[in-house]
């Protein structure tokens, strides 16, 4: 992604934020890092070694519109429901996962081709995201920024937009030939990177650590439109196995701070 495009993402996000911020919003910047498992077209779906060892790491910058503090005055807003249940969430992220076939098709009899080629692949995954969440806390906001020591239980959903760059190889050989690649995966691989449209759910809490900072966890889904994010797409007509596009799974920790 280039970098001119992510400071340029960053701007229209800041200029948007304080824009609104006139209008008596407050905000709050944390920074998020944790596992990623990247579910793919590598290894066997719901097969435990396959999503515990396609794993790797998510890191990002969040930034929050709190509708319930005004930050100008050091008070609240009017109190409404909205105000007090909701907040607005933006987010660069990034997470990386290295992958490989892991199952019963690798586990299978080493001296076959098929087994042997699988064995050998491998590949890799980058991805940038910038997008919002709305959260929905179903307790009170008021009251928890009052309470050092309490919980904010959230749900949120929101939209992201993500430039992947994936990277598809074999330990044989160059990867595309008839000696290193399974018939399957003939003509569908790719280390070409593109940009797609994703959508993010989670569940999480926050824990108020003091006035002005909290901790956060957070379990978050996200599935992309696209089935190139891990470098494969094996046609899903004759391998109906792999018709689901790529999707993710993403648990983070989360440390955010209130600005005055």
């Amino acid at each position: 992604m280039p970098k001119n495009l992510i400071l340029t993402c960053m701007l229209l996000i800041g200029f948007a934020n304080a824009a609104v911020a006139q209008y008596g919003f407050s905000h709050e910047v944390g920074v998020i890092a944790g596992p990623v498992a990247l579910q793919s077209d590598y290894g066997v779906r719901s097969d435990f070694e396959t999503n515990s060892g396609n794993v790797g790491y998510g890191i990002g910058i969040i930034h929050y519109l709190n509708f319930s503090y005004k930050a100008e005055c050091n008070c609240y807003t009017p109190e409404t429901y909205f105000n007090d249940h909701f907040k607005l969430r933006s987010e660069l992220s990034y997470n990386k996962t290295n992958l490989q076939h892991y199952g019963e098709w690798v586990d299978g009899n080493p001296n076959k081709l098929w087994t042997q080629q699988l064995r050998g692949m491998r590949g890799s995954s980058s991805i940038t995201n910038i997008g919002m969440q709305l959260e929905y806390f179903p307790l009170s906001i008021r009251d928890f920024s009052s309470t050092i020591g309490g919980w904010a239980p959230f749900i949120s959903l929101g939209g992201q937009f993500s430039f992947y760059d994936p990277e598809a190889y074999s330990t044989l050989g160059e990867l595309g030939t008839p000696l290193t690649t399974p018939v399957k995966y003939a003509g569908a691989t790719t280390s070409e990177g593109g940009t797609v449209w994703s959508i993010v759910g989670s569940v999480g809490t926050r824990y108020k650590l003091t006035e002005l900072s909290d901790l956060m966890l957070d379990f978050r889904l996200q599935y992309y439109f696209s089935d190139w994010v891990d470098g494969l797409n094996p046609d899903p007509k004759i391998y109906t196995e792999n018709k689901a596009n790529d999707w993710n799974v993403w648990i983070n920790f989360g440390y955010i701070y209130y600005l005055q």
